[in-house]
């Protein structure tokens, strides 16, 4: 793709990175750090919600860290995509699409781009490139998708247990 599309897939990446990773710092160690997202996880639906509130740290970090670097581009990108579908299902869809309504906007925007990263893969400045394992095109996408969907779909089935409204 050239110099150009190489850069801006770096700073695609670094930007996305940073993202992932400061969002599970703050799930983490901001607010009401663990137990303050184990409570909030809880308030989904969501069963062993300390053990999901880990979980989603140490995906979101790790996935991010991936990014930066470039290495294992897409599976980095499904876990970006599972977190972001998780989100957007439970605590973002019934509040409607505007992000300042806490809708599913800005979680779109982020999972989109992880399916898209994976399309385009991570450019040649990236340890996936120096390697020679980049996986791009439909099967980078297609990895992304599957792997965050069925990520997605296997917490959900095995975790979520809504409440039932009164």
């Amino acid at each position: 793709m050239g110099e150009p599309a190489d850069a801006a897939l770096l700073l695609v990446r670094l930007v996305l990175g940073a993202v992932m990773v400061v969002h599970g710092w703050n799930h983490w160690r901001g607010g009401g750090g663990i137990t303050g997202t184990a409570g909030w996880f809880a308030g989904l639906g969501l069963r062993r919600p300390r053990l999901q509130a880990w979980l989603s740290v140490w995906t979101e970090i790790g996935a991010g860290a991936l990014l930066a670097v470039g290495l294992f581009t897409p599976l980095a990108c499904a876990a970006v995509l599972s977190v972001m579908l998780v989100a957007g299902l439970l605590a973002h869809r019934p509040h409607g699409f505007f992000v300042f309504k806490e809708g599913y906007e800005y979680v779109l925007v982020l999972g989109v781009l992880a399916v898209a990263l994976g399309a385009w893969g991570p450019g040649e400045y990236a340890v996936d490139s120096a390697a020679d394992i980049a996986v791009t095109g439909w099967a980078g996408a297609g990895l992304v998708l599957g792997a965050g969907v069925l990520a997605t779909g296997g917490l959900l089935a095995t975790f979520w247990r809504p409440r039932e409204k009164t």
